[in-house]
């Protein structure tokens, strides 16, 4: 593993961009957030992502979905269907890591079921249960300040905050819809000064200027933001500094 210090950037990666872009995004980050094949992804991209990210020592990461409008629409999970997709999802990218000689180091769910599980405790509950029986080394990613933080605390299971360094923030910690102007940051100078505000304060401002407390082991920059690759070698640059 790369020497990184006590931070971690994360990226979701195997959605449905091109191969070049994965691999230059794989240079740069220090985890993998891995489609696993319901919002996007299949067998094939995912493997590849697998060999690279083990090649350049890279965490590696599940990432289940929900099938529909990119994992980003609506959640209609009983908690039993909840464990049986992140069973399946996180299973099959394990299933691919161990024939390459890897493991899973973290399960982070995506988009709409995020967020499912940090506002219905069921799901929340559900979703802890599911990593802590079939994935007892794996960590979760959670949403730094999060309902499910502290569900995986409680029940002994690894956890790591994690922040969003594209995502604009409500006063509350809550992340401003997409549907909503200023949702996405995408320009170099915004994403770095919110960086260095992070590493002194801890924070950063919220879309009306509040600053925020956003209290995360991890970072995420999404991979479809626009200019990803970009934003991920200032971050590293920044950070390594």
């Amino acid at each position: 593993m790369r020497s990184t210090g006590d931070w971690d950037l994360n990226c979701d990666l195997g959605e449905g961009e091109p191969w070049a872009r994965t691999r230059a995004l794989l240079r740069q980050v220090t985890s993998a957030n891995v489609a696993c094949g319901e919002h996007a992804g299949d067998a094939l991209t995912m493997e590849r992502v697998v060999v690279k990210a083990k090649a350049l020592g890279v965490h590696l990461g599940a990432h289940p979905g929900v099938a529909g409008a990119f994992g980003r629409g609506e959640v209609n999970l009983t908690p039993g269907q909840l464990q049986t997709l992140v069973l399946q999802q996180a299973g099959a990218l394990d299933l691919l890591a161990r024939r390459q000689g890897s493991r899973l180091h973290h399960i982070k769910l995506h988009g709409a079921l995020y967020h499912a599980v940090e506002h219905d405790e069921a799901l929340g509950r559900a979703y802890v249960e599911a990593v802590a029986r079939w994935f007892p080394k794996a960590r979760i990613y959670a949403r730094a300040g999060g309902w499910v933080l502290t569900l995986a605390r409680e029940a002994g299971v690894a956890a790591w905050a994690e922040g969003f360094i594209d995502r604009a923030y409500r006063v509350d910690g809550q992340l401003v819809p997409r549907t909503q102007d200023g949702a996405v940051l995408t320009r170099t100078r915004d994403i770095t000064e919110r960086l260095r505000e992070w590493r002194q304060t801890g924070g950063w401002k919220s879309l009306d200027g509040s600053w925020v407390a956003v209290p995360a082991r991890t970072l995420c920059l999404h991979g479809d933001t626009p200019g990803a690759v970009s934003l991920a070698r200032a971050i590293r640059r920044a950070m390594d500094r």
